[in-house]
């Protein structure tokens, strides 16, 4: 059973010591009141996870401390107790919003009982709320793809921690995929039950950033009209995934350094501390050695992130896994199965995109291919050259390594790699070099004027022609043409 905060309110101090021995006993934190008055006042200071309210006590009854409960503290859940049971009262603490109502002297094995039923609806509220804050559309491919010797070693890492608790430190460039590298953790890890919480650290506001990964007490600050759970309250249980980790001002780095430590948080506007039991991983595109050495990361947290480090490859160190994310990211793009997208790349263009240089990596290629789909879709689907965006021309072109054998399951890593053991269709072979920068003819200048014009407009064609000073039909021609001739290379 996770431990809850309890807040008791009863004025009988045998009931108060017993509850506040067996709840313990079960790693439950409880707080006890002997009166409604003092535990309005608690209720000011401290947040809680459930109330146990005596319905009958001197001065303010259970019924108005509920009342006041559900108006400050609306996610608490309250469980009245009285050794006067009616039906009205029973009848009034539910539509006051009580989960439960039970009748003194209350066996712990019912207390039990109850407590579980609390902790399964507030982790049914947590798993809501992570999945809220997750991404409406996951970037890049939603697995690892690849077989170059620094994907199976990444592989190979991921598989030793992912059984862990350890806290894991992601480097590597942007669009490399550290958020997949992390959520392919959580995946296999004992935690995978649990919610999966992404935060990228730079992109929260700065005056907002402690309430959100921490949360808040109401009127802890302007505009604070609710209590708010933090992020590392919502993920109990499961896995926080804290991207660009580097962004995090000193003062946040030191309440996640004290959570590293004890596994304690304190929202703000609150003096009492709780624990949340969160795995932490981290990533970053920055170099943190260097951020220490210039005093901008604190050197005790950095050793505290890294105990286990993964390195994501750059897409440009392991060129022969091109091809596979190509056909991969195509099938997202086209929400098509992979045999269905196999081979509608032609040499020329899978050329193109195994020579340039993918400074945005993974997350680059995977809007290229979004482009190159919806542009190639208008004229049957086969992506050429023309369908690539223009920006796959802008530099020179970079070698790529011949191959060493046919494309098929059994070369992976070498030269086109296959996913999921698939076979493409007979006589497609894909290209194994790349010619070299040469002068082009006044028919391809016309060519690469007409396609940056055809992108600048994004495929509407009348104002493509009126710009180039052109008719419409001219235009058709001239696309027309461009086609077959890719079409003619292709086959």
């Amino acid at each position: 059973m996770k431990p809850l905060r309890i807040l008791l309110v009863d004025d009988e101090a045998t009931i108060q010591e017993v509850m506040r021995t067996e709840l313990a006993r079960l790693g439950h934190k409880v707080t006890a009141c002997p009166n409604g008055h003092i535990a309005i006042k608690t209720l000011e200071k401290q947040t809680f996870d459930v109330a146990v309210l005596d319905l009958r006590m001197p001065g303010m009854s259970g019924i108005e401390v509920l009342e006041h409960l559900k108006a400050v503290a609306p996610d608490t859940e309250a469980v009245m107790m009285t050794g006067h049971a009616s039906m009205d009262t029973a009848i009034e603490a539910i539509r006051l919003g009580a989960m439960d109502y039970i009748t003194k002297p209350a066996k712990m094995v019912d207390i039990e009982a109850i407590l579980l039923k609390i902790q399964s609806k507030l982790d049914l509220k947590n798993q809501n709320t992570a999945l809220k804050t997750r991404a409406k559309a996951a970037e890049g491919p939603s697995i690892l793809v690849g077989n170059h010797p620094l994907m199976s070693h990444v592989r190979q890492l991921i598989d030793t921690v992912a059984p862990t608790d350890s806290p894991v430190l992601i480097l590597g460039e942007t669009g490399t995929g550290k958020e997949l590298a992390a959520r392919t953790i959580y995946m296999h890890s004992r935690r995978a039950g649990g919610p999966f919480i992404p935060v990228n650290c730079g992109a929260l506001s700065e005056h907002l950033v402690e309430s959100e990964l921490f949360g808040h007490k109401k009127g802890s600050f302007t505009g604070a009209e609710r209590d708010h759970k933090g992020l590392f309250e919502v993920a109990n249980g499961g896995t926080l995934f804290l991207d660009e980790v580097g962004e995090l001002s000193k003062s946040l780095q030191v309440k996640l350094l004290r959570f590293l430590e004890c596994g304690e948080i304190r929202r703000v506007g609150e003096n009492e501390p709780f624990r949340s039991n969160v795995r932490v991983l981290c990533a970053t595109n920055r170099d943190l050695r260097a951020m220490v050495a210039r005093d901008e990361f604190r050197e005790d947290l950095y050793f505290r992130i890294n105990a286990f480090e993964i390195r994501m490859p750059s897409l440009r160190d392991r060129i022969s896994d091109i091809p596979e994310l190509v056909y991969h990211l195509l099938s997202r793009a086209a929400n098509r199965p992979f045999e269905q997208v196999a081979g509608l790349v032609s040499e020329e263009a899978m050329a193109a995109l195994m020579g340039y240089r993918w400074g945005g990596n993974v997350r680059e290629m995977w809007n290229a291919m979004q482009y190159s789909w919806v542009m190639a879709s208008a004229s049957g689907g086969m992506i050429l050259p023309m369908h690539l965006p223009p920006f796959v021309f802008s530099q020179p072109a970079a070698p790529v390594m011949p191959m060493a054998q046919p494309y098929g399951h059994h070369n992976m890593g070498q030269g086109y790699p296959m996913a999921y053991g698939q076979q493409l269709p007979p006589g497609f072979h894909p290209a194994q070099t790349i010619d070299q920068p040469r002068s082009m003819t006044l028919e391809e200048i016309e060519r690469d004027q007409i396609l940056r014009v055809l992108d600048k407009h994004q495929g509407n064609k009348p104002a493509v022609a009126a710009e180039l000073g052109i008719s419409l039909k001219t235009l058709y021609n001239k696309l027309n043409r461009y086609a077959e001739i890719g079409l003619a290379a292709a086959g």
